[in-house]
């Protein structure tokens, strides 16, 4: 209290007075300095207006195929999901954005497995997700109401709704070209992979990559993007497709030093297909080849060339008659070359839109296995587009075609099966596949039941005529799974009646290796457990067939009923 009273009289009245307008004059000030430090800034970013020099409302639809396209499909769906944190979207984003992570954690996956999990966790069995991302957005608007959409659709999806186009592409071998350059739409689906492609395209087989050209797209930016493509149609089957080269889709710019030039130019589209995998085997060779390539190039009405890569001139040659109607133009074998093929357009692999085995689904596709059928009717000459019908006093007798087999699953009692059949009322023949798929294309069209062992030669049905009977004779061995997907179903598909005969353990010649009561007669789901290898070697490898005439007999009687319906 002392020293408060000797501090007061220390400063005049006047002083005191003059200290408390100073003190006030500095909370002023004080004030404002934090007002002008502290306000709001309600001005553009300068960091928005940073941005990757692809030019002015340029895009790139990306459909990586490369372990660095999973991290740019996370880092995308990541931003999506802070976006968009309401609707579908967001929980498509999380699906998809599991399904990566999952299968990032997993280095025995391949790339054909990895995309597969991701359409299978993100969508349903009939339903696949395909993303586009755009590289190029307008910054200039801070237009953040557009990220990259996830659109649930039947087969193939889009995400960007952008307006824009790449730059033109320039030729640096032709001159000038006018052509405008569009963004690659590559989809991944549950059984292939495909690019489609405009512009300014060169090919060159020695490296296996497909180049797309601009002139004006950011260097960095191209380097970085490409798509790893096998251009065979049956994804997710690791044999298959180890036997299947991987091709590259890189997109570049056109001063770029790794661009090839043009030696030879065409006018027409180009499709790029595999005939590796499981090509040596004629059910595959309709499944995963040629199906899928009349359902792609079709609509091109001949107007295009086929580019054939793992092309074996044993396959090319058994297939050239279906080629030559798909195309007015000679395939090329495009692995090794050294000179390059320039295109305006290309399709890089097969569209295959469904699961099913040796089947086109109407419900998302122009064409259907009728068409298909027809198709090769027209391509073969095949006469007959309808079974016999027998009854209303026609004398005539139906024609049974018996699939006969050297190796394995062979009927070791032929004659048998041909002396019953007789006496049934059927003119019987008896062949055997071979390389002349024409000749054999009208045997199998001339009969109205066809029988045989599970196998690739029972492929054939595809020639039989409508309402024709397809009798498949199924072994032991716990395959009836695999008869019922590669031939049951696919028959009803085509308007052919199936029937199945599955024979009993007496049938199998493999009694005759193996004592009664051993596993693999007793119970073949214990061989399943050891894995494909243990089933192919003793169920399709080693057995043979005894049919047992009399059992059999009613199967071929209940033929000749549907043939008179």
């Amino acid at each position: 209290m002392k020293y408060q009273t000797l501090l007061a009289r220390s400063f005049s009245k006047h002083e005191q007075k003059k200290l408390g307008y100073w003190a006030l004059l500095a909370c002023l000030f004080i004030a404002l300095s934090f007002f002008i430090n502290f306000k709001p800034f309600m001005g553009p970013l300068s960091v928005l207006n940073l941005r990757l020099s692809t030019g002015e409302d340029e895009k790139l639809h990306l459909f990586d195929d490369t372990d660095s396209s999973l991290q740019i499909a996370k880092e995308t769906i990541n931003s999506t999901s802070i976006v968009n944190d309401t609707g579908s979207s967001h929980e498509e984003a999380e699906i998809m954005s599991s399904a990566l992570t999952v299968n990032d954690t997993d280095s025995s996956h391949g790339e054909s497995e990895i995309r597969e999990i991701i359409v299978n966790n993100a969508t349903s069995r009939s339903q696949e997700v395909v993303f586009k991302e755009s590289l190029a957005q307008n910054m200039e608007t801070n237009d953040s109401t557009n990220p990259p959409q996830f659109v649930n659709e039947k087969d193939t999806s889009m995400v960007n709704n952008t307006n824009s186009s790449l730059p033109e592409a320039t030729d640096a071998s032709a001159g000038t070209k006018n052509s405008t350059v569009e963004p690659p739409l590559c989809t991944f689906m549950g059984r292939s992979d495909f690019c489609e492609i405009k512009g300014d395209i060169r090919i060159d087989g020695n490296s296996y990559t497909v180049f797309i050209v601009s002139s004006e797209i950011d260097i960095l930016a191209a380097e970085n993007t490409s798509w790893c493509i096998r251009p065979y149609a049956r994804k997710g089957d690791q044999a298959a497709m180890g036997g299947v080269r991987e091709w590259t889709v890189k997109l570049v710019a056109g001063a770029s030093h790794i661009l090839p030039q043009c030696t030879q130019n065409h006018s027409v589209p180009a499709i790029l297909f595999s005939a590796g995998g499981y090509s040596g085997n004629h059910f595959h060779s309709f499944a995963d080849i040629i199906v899928p390539l009349f359902f792609t190039s079709r609509p091109y009405n001949g107007d295009v060339q086929f580019l054939i890569t793992n092309g074996l001139t044993a396959w090319i040659s058994k297939f050239k008659t279906l080629m030559k109607a798909l195309s007015r133009y000679p395939p090329i074998s495009i692995d090794y070359r050294q000179d390059i093929h320039c295109y305006d357009s290309m399709t890089v692999g097969l569209i295959r839109r469904t699961s099913k085995e040796l089947s086109i689904d109407p419900s998302n596709s122009p064409y259907s296995m009728k068409d298909f059928r027809q198709f090769l009717r027209s391509s073969y000459s095949l006469k007959r587009t309808m079974a016999i019908k027998i009854g209303n006093g026609s004398r005539k007798r139906p024609r049974l075609v018996i699939i006969s087999r050297k190796r394995s699953r062979a009927f070791t009692n032929v004659g048998e099966i041909v002396s019953m059949a007789k006496r049934l009322g059927f003119r019987v023949v008896v062949a055997e596949p071979d390389a002349d798929v024409s000749g054999f294309a009208k045997i199998i069209n001339s009969c109205d039941v066809m029988m045989g062992v599970h196998g690739a030669g029972l492929t054939n049905m595809v020639f039989l005529p409508e309402k024709a009977v397809l009798v498949q004779v199924i072994p032991i061995g716990g395959t009836e799974w695999l008869s019922k997907t590669y031939f049951e179903e696919p028959a009803k598909d085509m308007n052919i009646r199936y029937l199945d005969y599955k024979i009993r353990v007496e049938e199998s010649t493999l009694i005759h290796q193996y004592p009664h009561d051993h596993v693999v007669l007793r119970d073949p789901s214990e061989i399943w457990k050891q894995g494909w290898s243990a089933v192919q070697s003793i169920y399709l490898s080693k057995q043979n067939v005894t049919l047992d005439v009399n059992r059999f007999r009613p199967t071929l009687v209940k033929a000749l009923e549907l043939l008179h319906q």
